[in-house]
């Protein structure tokens, strides 16, 4: 495999230079313990339930850019493509613990699961209740009836968002963990990619895939989709990723829902665009309302040439919480 040119030092060293490169940008915004593992956003309110997310580098921005005002509380950072230790979440927990407990949020991967799972048996230890969900957006070329096996990729943000505004108001876990489960359960996401992400610390590629050829439904690092077949325009990608989509979130006429377009680290704001005209005019022929949209780099695999669609389906508890004004350093929001 090909090796891309990178504008690094050691590869020993990104994890370090990165989280300082990111606290030093958002010194009014967060700060850092256990070396950098663990961000933390500044006055926290001293009676709300705690939201952690985290997961292992590799993703731009993965979660460390969505930690802030009506966002998560706090990130724990793991190393490339691997879980953070239980002792390092730990250490999180006890430190956005506001005696109301602490909400796991996270991507639904082996690693991730095992680590968030020992942590919150360590949490008990001391005292503090924590409850978990995992994102399980991707749809991929895993049906619905195996749901809980799904992993996470963009579609996460906007559930991050929901339970940001939902922990900044209910006053107990329990309806925390309510709210951000119906978020997860409500959203479904879908990617297609025409050339292979690279891993950061190697710059080997994560996946072959021909030059004329795309792949949909193809996972984060290139696991396995639903159609790898010769590249055709875009409209027609669409087309099949909405219906995709829509089979497995089904949607009926006036429902609302949050779109999130998302670039997976290596297309033009102009390829957006022209997908996203194509998915409103599917959603407005089958009278799906969108109540807002988001197109950008929200969740990307280092340089894959490709996108994924997202949608939420919002109801009343829902659209207030994501509707909520936010602020951190890659997801600004105002009300709608």
């Amino acid at each position: 495999m090909n090796k891309s040119k990178r504008f690094l030092n050691n590869p020993k060293n990104i994890k370090q230079e990165v989280t300082n490169g990111f606290v030093l940008a958002n010194k009014n915004r967060l700060y850092k313990i256990c070396d950098g593992n663990v961000l933390i956003a500044n006055n926290l309110a001293k009676d709300k339930v705690g939201l952690l997310i985290g997961g292992g580098m590799g993703a731009e921005p993965h979660f460390m850019g969505y930690v802030g005002k009506n966002m998560a509380d706090c990130t724990v950072v793991g190393n490339f493509y691997a879980a953070p230790s239980p002792n390092i979440i730990l250490k999180a927990t006890c430190a956005v613990d506001r005696k109301k407990g602490v909400l796991y949020l996270y991507n639904n991967y082996a690693g991730d699961n095992l680590s968030f799972d020992m942590a919150a048996e360590l949490a008990e230890e001391e005292g503090i209740q924590t409850k978990t969900v995992r994102i399980s957006d991707n749809i991929g070329s895993i049906p619905i009836n195996r749901k809980s096996d799904r992993g996470g990729i963009a579609g996460g943000i906007l559930i991050v968002k929901v339970a940001g505004g939902a922990a900044n108001s209910v006053d107990n876990l329990d309806d925390l963990y309510r709210i951000t489960k119906k978020a997860n359960d409500n959203t479904r996401s879908l990617i297609t990619a025409a050339k292979s992400g690279t891993y950061l610390d190697s710059g080997e590629l994560m996946f072959d895939l021909s030059e004329d050829e795309i792949e949909i439904g193809i996972g984060f690092q290139g696991e396995p989709g639903l159609l790898r077949t010769k590249m055709m325009p875009v409209n027609e990608i669409v087309d099949y990723m909405l219906e995709r989509i829509l089979d497995d979130l089904p949607l009926v006429e006036n429902d609302k829902v949050v779109l999130l377009l998302n670039d997976m680290g290596a297309i033009t704001f102009i390829e957006l665009l022209i997908i996203n005209n194509r998915i409103n005019q599917i959603l407005t022929e089958k009278k799906i309302f969108i109540f807002d949209t988001l197109i950008g780099n929200y969740y990307s695999s280092q340089e894959m040439a490709g996108f994924s669609i997202s949608l939420m389906k919002l109801d009343d508890e829902l659209k207030k919480f994501y509707n909520f004004p936010a602020s951190s350093f890659n997801f600004m929001k105002g009300n709608l």
